[in-house]
């Protein structure tokens, strides 16, 4: 790690205006470059290391935080400018609130003063058409932040072409619990009138009763007719404990799967059947619903995990790097590399699935041929 004074002479040259201009020029160039191939739309950044950064470099733990802060400034500019759509930060987890109560409220008192620069100052966030959003519990946070966020978000709403995601505070458990904890809630719902149509599973059970119930009838009647004593013994077996509605639509409409009256006061409620819950459904129900796939997981500070980030998203098309840098350290030039490397998996993986489709096409036509 060099020495303060190595980067404060570091800083001094680079800020001088001939090496800043030609900085400048050499960034728009590259950025230019990238754009001419494909671009993730969704990335995600676990910004670690501001702790290590400040004591490194012997200032207070609340200036490194102050000076990652800077760090996503300058990336994020990176991302809309290149053409990423969806950009998702790890700001606060949960488990953050075990820290020292200074530190804790020195992120809190932080994060309230960096929301009220960008609204200030939101030339970047109003230049790309960036919207605000906050995941997480928000029931944690202090009242006069959750103010600040909400009037964020509310200034930035209109903002269509870009989104910027922070996770404060945020852990994916949280987040998959909660999605299905309201997914249990809307199933446990009945359905509104113009909504019951009958799955496969609920149809085969209504004409499944209705069956037994018709039989069972038939075996009363019978019963009180001497002439029936006679009858065969399969239909007496197929008594049963079940019991139609007697309100039941009729059969041919069933077979049909399509809407059926149930206006009748008597007629029971219906529920979504649980048998259609799958992944789309959950998915629906995440806080990253209705946005692209997570593409591109970036963590800084060496540190190989995942920290119960994003971890519903992180699909098997999801690439994941862990970069050495500390927070505060990561730009343009720690992730250029990233994201050429993630350029040439991509091209690679397209031209392995443009093969494999060339010689299953030159298979069918052997086969028919």
């Amino acid at each position: 790690m060099p020495s303060m004074h190595l980067s404060q002479l570091r800083r001094w040259i680079l800020q001088s205006p001939p090496v800043e201009w030609a900085i400048l020029h050499l960034r728009e160039l590259l950025i230019g470059a990238l754009r001419q191939g494909p671009i993730p739309q969704h990335v995600a950044f676990v910004m670690d290391g501001n702790r290590r950064f400040a004591k490194s470099h012997r200032i207070e733990t609340v200036e490194g935080h102050n000076l990652g802060f800077e760090a996503l400034a300058r990336v994020l500019e990176v991302c809309y400018k290149s053409g990423v759509k969806v950009v998702t930060v790890y700001a606060f987890s949960i488990e953050n609130f075990k820290r020292s109560k200074y530190e804790v409220d020195g992120l809190m008192d932080m994060a309230k003063i960096k929301l009220a620069q960008l609204l200030q100052h939101g030339d970047l966030l109003d230049r790309y058409g960036v919207s605000i959003r906050v995941l997480g519990q928000r029931e944690l946070i202090k009242p006069e932040l959750l103010a600040d966020i909400e009037r964020a978000t509310k200034m930035t709403s209109r903002n269509g072409n870009a989104t910027l995601n922070v996770c404060f505070p945020y852990t994916s458990h949280e987040e998959i619990t909660t999605a299905i904890r309201n997914t249990v809630t809307d199933y446990s719902k009945p359905l509104p009138m113009q909504q019951r149509t009958f799955s496969e599973s609920h149809i085969k059970h209504t004409l499944q009763s209705r069956h037994l119930s018709v039989a069972a009838e038939r075996i009363r009647e019978r019963s009180r007719s001497p002439s029936s004593r006679g009858a065969s013994d399969v239909e007496d077996s197929t008594s049963s404990s079940t019991t139609l509605h007697p309100d039941s639509p009729p059969e041919d409409t069933l077979m049909s799967g399509k809407e059926v009256d149930v206006s009748d006061d008597t007629s029971p409620n219906l529920y979504p059947d649980p048998e259609s819950i799958t992944s789309a459904v959950l998915n629906a129900h995440m806080y990253t619903a209705g946005l692209p796939p997570l593409e591109l997981l970036i963590r800084t500070s060496g540190v190989e995990r995942l920290s119960d980030f994003m971890l519903w998203q992180s699909h098997e098309n999801t690439e994941i790097v862990f970069l050495k840098c500390l927070w505060p350290e990561f730009d343009l030039w720690q992730f250029l590399p990233v994201l050429v490397e993630w350029q040439w998996r991509r091209k690679k993986n397209e031209e392995q699935e443009r093969v494999t489709r060339s010689v299953e096409a030159s298979n069918v036509r052997a086969k028919s041929s």
